[in-house]
């Protein structure tokens, strides 16, 4: 017994040594790698160096308010080559309305494991702050990704009978205004207040792999939010919310949205673009490969009256669409209002492409409403097969296709058939001037 005990006792003291061992030689792996910054606040592992916002003091309650110590990550991640903001998994930080800005030295990785939370009381912001929640200004060469969560906390500024003094402006989760060269990856942004993510005067966008998240009857809540950008990539994500999937608003070319699952909310849609006679110009837009379920509108195209400027080069191609209301639109005439006052002039609609856009119904197979001054022309329907849905009204609340003042060509197969006859041929050569000239201004 006691030779056993001692056998036991040996083989005890391997496996501590052999521990002791492996954790020094592990421990000389990584700070070899990574050696603390000269500041104190953060290691440098290879090329590039972390700032842990718990390494600022941050208290990661999530009732705290870590505002200052985010910023303060940022900065320090901003002054060196390859910087990395920290936000470590298993932690909820309060972050109150903050300006993270560049240009910075080099590239910055914003690492969003834990999780963002904004102030849930609308009480909490001030009246100057109202626009945005984390707003990025002059950042070049930045990349978020992680497996956390940006969590907008919006649900009191959704339903103005339980939050008194509501502002008509409500903020928007994450803002890139002036930004090149933005990469967002992986993580999920939920319940914004109004916009989840937005990008204004931007270009070299991509977006990959992202959730965006919000009740259906949440309103305004648009997912993705183009302004004014150009260069733009947003592919294989989930977006459902209150409003729009994606918003592709004025100034905004070369974009390219595809494998993305939509809905609820209101579909795809490029405008509503010239509102009080403004000038709106968008082109060269590509949506593909795409799912667009239990939504308001599938593809759409919607501008005010009396605008001016150009919408051209559009092309909705491969959508499925599911138990959608109005799968296909084209209105000239949108309204967010019981009434609005008509207005003479319009936007031009021109080279707009609807292929291979397959699925079900549940009001309207097509809804095309042109100018009455200025119809659409160049608009091609090709493959459009669109049946009712087996709702519980047994589809009593169906409308016939509407098309009017709209140029182009169509070819099948077409369901319901009566699209074969949706298009106008040909258009005179009044028509096409006036294409012409709102070329001109954009």
């Amino acid at each position: 017994m006691k030779q056993n005990m001692k056998h036991f006792s040996v083989f005890l003291s391997s496996i501590f040594v052999f521990y002791c061992l492996f954790t020094i030689i592990e421990g000389r792996k990584f700070h070899s790698s990574c050696k603390k910054h000269h500041k104190g606040y953060g290691r440098s592992c290879n090329s590039t160096t972390i700032f842990n916002i718990m390494s600022f003091g941050a208290k990661a309650s999530g009732v705290s308010d870590d505002s200052k110590k985010l910023v303060m990550a940022w900065k320090a991640a901003c002054k060196v080559p390859e910087g990395v903001v920290q936000i470590p998994l298993g932690h909820k930080f309060l972050i109150k309305p903050v300006t993270l800005q560049g240009p910075c030295t080099g590239h910055v990785t914003f690492q969003i494991d834990g999780t963002l939370l904004a102030p849930s009381k609308i009480g909490s912001w001030s009246k100057s702050n109202l626009f945005q929640w984390i707003n990025f200004k002059w950042v070049q060469n930045l990349t978020i990704q992680g497996s956390g969560i940006v969590d907008g906390q919006g649900y009191n500024w959704w339903n103005p009978m339980k939050s008194k003094h509501i502002s008509d402006i409500k903020p928007t989760a994450l803002r890139f205004y002036a930004s090149e060269d933005i990469t967002i990856r992986d993580i999920t942004i939920n319940n914004s207040p109004q916009v989840h993510l937005k990008f204004d005067n931007s270009r070299g966008v991509k977006v990959n792999n992202i959730t965006i998240s919000s009740p259906g009857n949440s309103p305004n809540t648009d997912g993705i939010h183009l302004q004014n950008t150009r260069d733009v990539e947003i592919m294989y994500s989930n977006i459902g919310t209150g409003d729009d999937c994606v918003s592709i608003q004025t100034g905004c070319s070369n974009v390219h949205i595809h494998h993305i699952n939509c809905g609820p909310g209101h579909g795809i849609s490029i405008g509503g673009l010239g509102k009080d006679k403004s000038m709106a110009c968008v082109s060269d837009i590509l949506i593909e490969n795409s799912i667009i379920e239990n939504s308001l509108y599938g593809a759409r195209i919607k501008t005010w009256q009396g605008g001016v400027g150009l919408v051209k080069n559009v092309t909705f191609s491969n959508i499925q669409i599911v138990d959608v209301n109005f799968p296909i639109v084209i209105n000239q005439y949108y309204c967010d209002k019981s009434l609005c006052q008509n207005q003479t002039g319009s936007i031009a609609i021109k080279g707009v492409n609807f292929d291979k856009i397959v699925g079900t119904y549940s009001t309207q197979p097509i809804h095309l409403a042109c100018s009455d001054e200025i119809p659409c022309t160049d608009i091609d329907l090709s493959d459009i097969q669109l049946k009712p849905s087996r709702g519980p009204l047994g589809g009593s609340q169906l409308q016939q296709a509407l098309c009017w003042n709209s140029y182009g060509k169509s070819k099948g197969p077409l369901v319901p058939y009566s699209i074969n006859y949706c298009l106008r041929k040909g258009g005179d050569d009044s028509i096409h001037s006036i294409s012409g000239s709102s070329n001109e201004l954009c």
